[in-house]
């Protein structure tokens, strides 16, 4: 079997590509393994400043695969212990992306739905395609988005999400960077090249920085507003006690160029 997750790493940018596009990459517990064990690579890859997370063929991603799903449901026990499984492995997975230290961007085209669209929720940043649709579908079947819930609901606002959510209907990705779902819509032809520019601006920033705020950005965002301001507070001072740092101040008082390591 080909793999179903692909890596290839561009200078210190890394895309991973879902490689099962027969079946629109659906989310199958071997896609879920094969995606944990690049997650945990790039985790203690040094070398690695950005990720690109995106599918092959004609889609991001359709969400789990519901045949497998399917064929669990007829097991003498129900499904249950598959079903559990198969959701804390996913779950692992989404929390993997965003303690992942580098920052993460979806490039959507196609579709993105249910865990699919739970993938772009979770990432980072998003940039899409024209013409690209999202969903969190499930309730067509009967089958509330409940994973996928926690993460939309942290990137749209609650109204949006809740229709997304009880209607089943998909947005289309004017509407998604409308409210917050992704970042940037480009036509289909550039979206490659689109992602690749905002991959290599971040790589460009100092690596250490941007671990540093993204572990924070997270962190914060579940705090109140005093407890965020004192945590963020000692980020910062950390961040500016650092010597990379010193020099990227000095180098911008001086009107030149910070040295720091390729």
């Amino acid at each position: 079997m080909d793999e179903l997750v692909l890596r290839e790493d561009a200078g210190h940018v890394a895309t991973l590509t879902l490689n099962a596009p027969d079946r629109l990459n659906a989310v199958s517990r071997a896609m879920l393994d094969a995606l944990q064990a690049r997650l945990d690579a790039l985790a203690a890859d040094d070398g690695i400043r950005v990720v690109i997370l995106r599918g092959a063929g004609r889609a991001f991603c359709a969400g789990h695969d519901l045949r497998e799903m399917s064929q669990a449901r007829q097991a003498e026990d129900g499904g249950r212990p598959f079903f559990e499984d198969l959701f804390a492995r996913c779950s692992r997975v989404m929390l993997s992306i965003t303690r992942l230290p580098q920052p993460v961007i979806a490039q959507v085209h196609g579709i993105a739905t249910a865990a699919g669209c739970q993938l772009v929720a979770t990432c980072d940043m998003a940039v899409a395609a024209e013409g690209t649709r999202f969903g969190v579908n499930g309730v067509n079947i009967g089958l509330f988005c409940s994973t996928p819930m926690v993460a939309l609901t942290r990137n749209v606002p609650a109204k949006q999400a809740f229709e997304m959510l009880v209607t089943g209907e998909f947005v289309d990705a004017d509407r998604a960077r409308e409210i917050g779902l992704v970042n940037r819509v480009v036509a289909a032809d550039a979206l490659a090249a689109e992602t690749a520019a905002l991959a290599g601006q971040v790589a460009g920033k100092l690596s250490a920085a941007v671990r540093i705020g993204k572990e924070a950005f997270y962190i914060q965002r579940e705090m109140d507003l005093a407890d965020a301001y004192a945590y963020a507070g000692q980020v910062i001072t950390r961040n500016m006690l650092r010597e990379d740092t010193a020099e990227g101040v000095r180098a911008f008082v001086e009107k030149r160029a910070p040295r720091w390591d390729p």
